[in-house]
């Protein structure tokens, strides 16, 4: 049965004329797809555009036999999922964290104890967490995207290697950068972590 194929089987499967192969694909693989597109859009409308998009591209890879990531099938539509976010994101210009997020949608600072803060206190963890957002959305798309992946989504550096097509020292040292940075940023504007 075709559940029971590989990845790589129905690829080869569709590409001979069985059409029914690539619905498997993509029931297979959809939900991971765009859970990784809704995570980094954070519009349900637009990332359901880019999930198409992608399948699209992968459609038309496929049917021209131009496709040659054998064994790799999930890795490659990331990557072609990932140009397509890239791609919106370089044309609006907007940064990866809108502006309307709510605090609980991007916190990485997470390990800022609130159970026992006063009013002034959350006030103050807001505005500390408004001013990081805004300066990740500064740093260069491949640190930031690491550095979302990692402390948000909580992947590892090999799912993020995978997923962004670099090996996982590259992966480490963008993570290494941003951090550099972030922490650059947060001196020069004196951000500090603390909310007392």
């Amino acid at each position: 049965m075709l559940k029971n194929k590989t990845d790589q089987e129905l690829v080869l499967a569709y590409q001979s004329g069985n059409e029914s192969a690539f619905e498997h694909l993509v029931r297979r693989h959809k939900s991971k797809v765009y859970s990784y597109i809704l995570f980094n859009v954070k519009d349900p409308d637009l990332a359901l555009d880019i999930f198409q998009d992608a399948f699209f591209k992968v459609v038309n890879t496929l049917k021209k036999g131009k496709y040659n990531e054998e064994g790799k099938f999930l890795p490659w539509v990331y990557r072609i999922a990932h140009n397509l976010i890239m791609d919106h994101f370089r044309k609006n210009k907007r940064m990866l964290m809108r502006e309307n997020d709510s605090e609980s949608d991007y916190d990485v600072f997470h390990f800022i104890a609130c159970e026992t803060l006063n009013v002034e206190q959350k006030m103050v963890k807001k505005q500390i967490l408004q001013d990081v957002k805004k300066m990740i959305g500064f740093l260069p798309d491949d640190q930031k995207e690491v550095l979302i992946l990692r402390l948000y989504y909580h992947l590892s550096f090999k799912e993020i290697a995978d997923k962004t097509n670099v090996s996982i020292n590259t992966a480490l040292g963008r993570m290494r950068y941003a951090l550099i940075n972030l922490r650059r940023m947060m001196v020069e504007k004196n951000v500090t972590l603390s909310v007392t």
